[in-house]
């Protein structure tokens, strides 16, 4: 961790006023946290900041900054030491290109564990926190299957369906990524402590928060928006028809990823909440099959690495004809993900998917927010 750079995103945290969204504009602006700081405060309302934060901001420069700052900071620093962090910001090449994607991407994120995870394919498995024995069976189950088809776990570390999920997960010996909606030293529930603790050796803990927040109930929804977005599809196990993990799956479908659910009876409360959804279009999930089949050259991608014997490449370039038309459109200057769909007539997640294999294959490379041949 560059204890440099991390003091100013942490710096950046405690201003007063600052959303996601300024800040986002500023470090995609200004490239970097230090030159966020070197810049002139009086600039940044062009950017949508408020005045409060600039004039907060000018008293930081000033070194007249409010003195209860200095030793929080210096305590969060100290801890993000302690468990060897990583603060990676929203124009770092290490963070993930699914997030960036996003309307309001979280402009900081902490990150305790294998941070290459991040870039890597994964499945986001939600529900009930208060699941029932059958529910926290089928994820327990289907994030293991997941995890042999060569996928990884994405979930929120709660009670219920994201404990047995990240613990399927880590039963198969896959790994499994817990977004949280507190600072990585807050961990809730509290009895969870263990399983974070496990998932930060084979895994990696993530957040937006700085250490210190605590869990209030406005910052669940934000968890939730990291969880669909840096996955290609989330999986609804059991929720009821009023419930977080149906917000998470609606945002999931605004983020343009595929939306699964396990279908429950009539008479079965906390899965009513599925049963709407696969009302509204949602795939149908019986067994595992009907999450691959829907994540395209992704998983064709994934189960090639892991047995090269399934692997039936065409005989010329060895590419799928997703892959071969999407390839066409990258040269050697930058192609946004935008300018693909609309060339290619090919849903967000379609090439989001054909994006990640041709990048790991060593197709094309990330560049200038767009992609290029490599």
């Amino acid at each position: 961790m560059n204890v440099m750079d991390a003091r100013l995103c942490l710096q950046l945290h405690r201003l007063p006023g600052l959303a996601d969204l300024p800040l986002a504009r500023l470090f995609r602006h200004y490239g970097c946290s230090r030159k966020i700081w070197d810049s002139d405060p009086r600039t940044w309302p062009q950017m949508g900041v408020p005045q409060a934060t600039v004039d907060a901001a000018i008293d930081v420069q000033r070194g007249v900054a409010r003195k209860s700052d200095l030793p929080k900071i210096e305590q969060q620093l100290n801890f993000l030491r302690e468990i060897d962090a990583e603060v990676i910001v929203l124009t770092d090449p290490r963070y993930p290109v699914l997030l960036q994607l996003l309307y309001d991407p979280p402009p900081i994120l902490y990150v305790r564990g294998e941070h290459s995870l991040l870039q890597q394919a994964q499945v986001g498995i939600v529900g009930a926190r208060k699941a029932s024995s059958h529910g926290r069976r089928a994820a327990h189950s289907l994030a293991a299957e997941l995890v042999h088809a060569g996928l990884h776990i994405c979930s929120g570390l709660a009670a219920g369906i994201d404990q047995a999920a990240h613990r399927g997960a880590l039963d198969a010996g896959g790994k499994t990524l817990a977004v949280m909606a507190t600072g990585l030293d807050v961990i809730y529930p509290a009895r969870h402590r263990g399983l974070a603790e496990e998932i930060s050796l084979s895994g990696c803990l993530l957040s937006e928060f700085p250490p210190g927040c605590r869990p209030l109930r406005q910052r669940f929804p934000r968890r939730n928006r990291v969880i669909s977005g840096l996955s290609l599809g989330v999986l609804v196990v059991e929720a009821a028809q009023r419930s977080g993990s149906l917000i998470t799956a609606r945002t999931a479908m605004e983020q343009g990823r595929e939306v699964f659910a396990l279908p429950w009876s009539m008479f079965h409360t906390p899965g009513q909440g599925c049963l709407g959804l696969i009302k509204d279009g949602v795939k149908m999930v019986l067994r595992v099959e009907d999450i691959l089949e829907e994540l395209g050259p992704l998983y064709q991608c994934q189960r090639e690495a892991l047995n090269p014997a399934a692997s039936e490449p065409a005989a010329d370039t060895g590419l799928s004809a997703a892959e071969s038309g999407v390839l066409d459109l990258i040269g050697s200057e930058a192609v946004s993900v935008d300018e693909l769909v609309s060339h290619s007539g090919l849903a967000v997640s379609r090439i989001l998917a054909v994006l990640s294999t041709l990048e790991i294959g060593g197709r094309v490379v990330r560049d200038a927010g767009g992609y290029i041949q490599s």
